[in-house]
């Protein structure tokens, strides 16, 4: 399995909003959009982050993520992860979220790298402390049906990798 990385293009939009196969997964992705994901929404966010960025597989598009808050010397937090239903559970998200996190150290000068998980998302609470995050805190939130949901926070200190 061959995978590369780029930033997202405006082609790539489309593609991207028909990853999340659920309201839920989609709340793991962006909790503020309405499902089904609309290109507007995920433009917008886009618009208002950093180093979004695309992996794709034998030219197609699997995953994206990008940066929240970006501050040099600072934290770089990743957000808006998805992998392409196609292929989870086939490495791709460990691929994306190891760039993310090399972006983050190279580019940002970053002192820590933060990721935050939804208790419902098995596969990013099992992904990331293999990455080396670890959780620090843990804030009640609503989903979109009202129900308490964990958001747990996990950190990567620079020095951790």
């Amino acid at each position: 399995m061959s995978l590369t990385h780029r930033p997202v293009a405006e082609k790539d939009i489309q593609v991207i909003c028909g990853f999340p196969q659920s309201e839920d997964e989609l709340f793991f992705l962006f909790p503020k959009a309405t499902f089904p994901l609309a290109a507007s929404q995920l433009q917008d966010a886009i618009a208002q982050r950093s180093d979004s960025t695309v992996v794709e597989l034998g030219g197609k598009i699997v995953a994206f993520a990008n940066f929240y808050r970006w501050e040099v010397g600072g934290c770089c937090s990743i957000g808006n992860v998805i992998v392409s239903p196609a292929v989870r559970g086939r490495g791709v998200g460990r691929y994306l979220i190891e760039q993310m996190i090399g972006l983050a150290f190279s580019k940002h000068q970053a002192a820590e790298v933060t990721v935050s998980c939804f208790n419902q998302n098995v596969a990013g609470l099992l992904l990331y402390p293999q990455l080396g995050f670890q959780p620090y805190a843990v804030e009640e939130r609503k989903n979109k049906k009202g129900d308490r949901v964990a958001l747990i926070h996990m950190r990567l200190p620079r020095n951790a990798t």
